[in-house]
């Protein structure tokens, strides 16, 4: 079956951003997957000299074991940072981009309702946002077994899992953001806040007595806060960050077709 005209020129107009979100996200897993023996000994200096707040701090047990390291090192804040700039910018690209620049009117000019336009440029870019989510993920999986860390591969698995759904929560609400304001700098600006505010909603859950309610309405409780990489699989939880990106794409394509569009 082949893919709309309008997913291919998305993925053309946005190759060259494409190629470096997948390469970097790549590289970055590789380097801190892959010297975890060459980096074991910093770490547990790195765990002598941080107090027990700084680590929960950051989300994470220990820095020595696997598990710790992967979880400090890729997906408590740099793996998650990097996936969710890229599906952020990706989105601020769908409708804000061509609507700022004045290629809305052409691109609306094909015998294409609002709705499939929609539906079109949000499948070209989430496609590009689940497959560099997805990247650490599968490094991961041929990394692990060659460094020889002792980590269930179905524990790795789930975080990688968890990853893309996060990635996917936080890009629907991009999407949404730029469906009803039509502005790039207003994607980036709401919800790169709404990322740091609930990170930060889900530290202080896990570090001061009586906000432990925080957590539940943080996306980052949902992906690490049950901590896959010693727990494994809680299928609840990566529903939960589907179901607010799904919804939110949903009301931002109904949103799109009602509104006036800049031309």
């Amino acid at each position: 079956m082949l893919l709309p005209p309008l997913v291919h020129k998305s993925w053309r107009d946005d190759r060259r951003a494409i190629l470096g979100w997948a390469a970097g996200v790549t590289l970055f897993t590789l380097i801190y997957g892959g010297f975890y023996s060459q980096f074991k000994g910093a770490a547990e200096l790195k765990q002598q000299a941080l107090s027990k707040g700084m680590l929960d701090f950051f989300g994470v047990t220990d820095l020595v074991s696997p598990a710790g390291y992967l979880q400090a090192s890729i997906f408590s804040l740099l793996g998650p940072l990097l996936t969710l700039f890229c599906a952020i910018t990706l989105m601020a690209r769908t409708i804000p981009r061509p609507e700022e620049d004045g290629g809305m009117e052409l691109l609306l000019t094909v015998p294409l309702s609002r709705t499939r336009f929609a539906w079109q440029r949000l499948a070209a870019a989430g496609a590009v946002a689940t497959g560099v989510s997805a990247l650490p993920g599968i490094v991961l999986l041929i990394v692990v077994p060659v460094t020889g860390m002792d980590i269930a591969m179905s524990y790795v698995t789930a975080a990688s899992a968890g990853l893309v759904a996060l990635t996917w929560c936080f890009g629907g609400i991009a999407f949404l953001v730029g469906a009803v304001s039509g502005r790039r700098a207003t994607v980036l600006a709401v919800t790169g806040a709404l990322a740091a505010a609930t990170y930060m909603a889900h530290v202080i859950s896990g570090m001061a007595g009586g906000w432990h309610w925080l957590r539940w309405i943080s996306p980052f409780h949902y992906f690490i806060g049950t901590d896959p990489l010693h727990t494994g699989w809680h299928p609840a939880h990566l529903s939960a960050l589907v179901a607010v990106g799904v919804g939110t794409t949903i009301a931002g394509v109904i949103l799109f077709d009602r509104r006036d569009v800049g031309v």
